[in-house]
């Protein structure tokens, strides 16, 4: 029974926005490539972990890796921290807001934009969280460096960033590895590279060859 890697989209998304990462993924690695979809404006955490969790239990393998994408990544993490008993394996998050989101803060500024991006943004992303890795899974983390970005139109970072994500808040103590890489918030779903590393940190439990 082969390995399995779950994938948890970002704010907006469906998880067919890696379907190219997941491709990858299955060819590279020959894991069984899951995408978790859940509606991310309309749930609490709460709701999405629990969900997530459901899933994950669902799926037949002896191994289950997770990899977060923006505040996918916040799910796995919640997810873990409330239902800890799941399947063995690594977490890879990808840009993922771990302490707190420039950019989240700016949009909730305008009218509407706490509706817009839902409650569980506005749980996790709008207060201050003293938040660490403390789940005996390994964690490895890759952050973008290339500002392309909407989040642009509405933050001005003075900071390394993907475009909607700086490369300081996706750092979170406990986690055994962090790299940047020269992609944007979406583009890194598109890299090579990144699913080369994503693929590297699943299987061995570090990035780089």
């Amino acid at each position: 029974m082969a390995t399995a890697v779950v994938y948890v989209h970002g704010l907006w998304l469906s998880g067919h926005e890696a379907f190219l990462l997941g491709r990858r993924i299955e060819k590279e690695r020959g894991y069984q490539w899951h995408a978790f979809n859940y509606a991310s404006t309309m749930l609490t955490m709460s709701e999405i972990s629990a969900g997530l969790a459901a899933f994950v239990a669902g799926i037949e393998a002896p191994r289950v890796h997770l990899v977060g994408h923006s505040l996918g990544g916040i799910a796995i993490l919640r997810c873990l921290q409330n239902h800890p008993q799941l399947p063995p394996g690594r977490v890879v998050f990808l840009g993922t807001p771990s302490l707190t989101s420039t950019a989240a803060h700016a949009v909730a500024r305008f009218r509407y934009g706490r509706t817009l991006m839902g409650q569980a943004v506005a749980e996790e992303l709008l207060y201050a969280h003293d938040r660490s890795w403390t789940h005996e899974r390994e964690l490895g983390i890759i952050a973008g460096n290339q500002p392309l970005g909407l989040a642009r139109l509405v933050v001005d970072f003075q900071e390394a960033n993907d475009g909607t994500v700086a490369v300081s808040e996706t750092k979170l103590p406990g986690a055994k590895a962090h790299i940047v890489l020269p992609v944007s918030h979406t583009g890194m779903l598109l890299s090579a590279r990144v699913a080369f590393e994503v693929g590297q940190f699943l299987e061995l439990g570090h990035f780089g060859a």
